[in-house]
């Protein structure tokens, strides 16, 4: 049995539907909320209600697990996240409780760049919690991955979003230079499937990137070239278009791109470009070719719906 924390999200609701067809039984975690939970559509799941730090509620929701695939974050809500409760917390109380429960197997999904020492709250934030996964005791495998990308992601649907309501220009960090690597969710999701009955994986963490290294700038056009809208790109100062999404994020909550890109863009995001193939056999799919969910004005209202929820 896996228990799959965050499941509701992105990642987890491409994961559950593919553990299943591999013939996995899955268990998934959900908070107690008053919102209804986006459950995976068209799959049958067993579920469990409690919050990461009910120690007695999660005891009662590893009984029969052998397996956890941590995938819970609070990122996605932007500067109104507490990532030391959900981040940092959540994956030590899960560590922790899942050692004592004898289970055998772990999966984390982190982000490339995380650093204990970093000046940037998500990539800090992933350090501690892979640092708790690693003190575990449990054979780990963690994924630093590279941006992702698929229908309803935090990346190039936030940005179309973006693109669509700017107009006639987009603000863009520096020259848009640094380096991405996007990743295809399915891509992903394959991998850390193939990991989980790899003892070769057991204790590694490993930095996971699509086929090709692409400027912010490159990756923007390719949106904009895909949905069909064009945009002046101006090249504005870091340090001042944080001032100014901080801003924007106060009066406007529904602000589609959240704060944190700003630091994930501070640098260059990239791995080895063999990684998937040499490890995995995969090859990953290049970014232009899997974008056409953009391209329905539909997708783009009704995931701006569901981020209204």
């Amino acid at each position: 049995m896996i228990l799959v924390t965050g499941g509701t999200g992105f990642v987890g609701s491409v994961l559950i539907p593919n553990l299943l067809k591999a013939g996995k039984e899955v268990r998934l975690l959900l908070r107690p909320s008053p919102v209804s939970p986006r459950l995976p559509k068209g799959v049958s799941v067993e579920v469990a209600v409690c919050s990461l730090k009910d120690e007695r509620g999660l005891r009662a929701a590893l009984k029969g697990v052998d397996t956890v695939i941590h995938l819970a974050g609070a990122e996605r809500q932007s500067t109104r996240a507490n990532l030391t409760e959900v981040d940092v917390e959540g994956a030590q109380a899960i560590a922790q409780v899942a050692a004592l429960a004898g289970v055998r197997r772990m999966l984390y999904l982190s982000h490339l760049g995380a650093d204990k020492n970093s000046a940037y709250p998500v990539l800090k934030a992933k350090a501690f919690a892979e640092a708790a996964v690693q003190q575990s005791g449990i054979p780990y495998t963690i994924f630093r991955s590279a941006a992702l990308f698929g229908p309803g992601d935090q990346f190039t649907t936030s940005f179309a979003r973006l693109i669509r309501a700017s107009k006639p220009f987009v603000l863009m960090p520096g020259d848009g230079d640094m380096l991405l690597q996007p990743l295809w969710i399915e891509d992903l999701v394959t991998a850390m499937i193939i990991a989980l009955d790899e003892e070769s994986m057991y204790d590694q963490t490993i930095s996971v990137g699509g086929a090709e290294i692409l400027t912010f700038r490159q990756v923007i056009e390719t949106i904009m070239q895909t949905i069909g809208v064009r945009r002046w790109l101006i090249p504005f100062s870091p340090a001042y278009l944080r001032i100014l999404a901080l801003w924007v994020e106060q009066v406007s909550p529904r602000f589609p791109v959240s704060l944190f890109w700003l630091d994930y863009l501070s640098a260059d995001r990239t791995c080895a470009l063999d990684t998937m193939p040499r490890v995995f056999g995969l090859m990953p799919v290049r970014f232009h070719q899997n974008l056409q969910y953009l391209q329905t004005y539909q997708h783009y209202k009704s995931h701006r719906r569901q981020d209204r929820r």
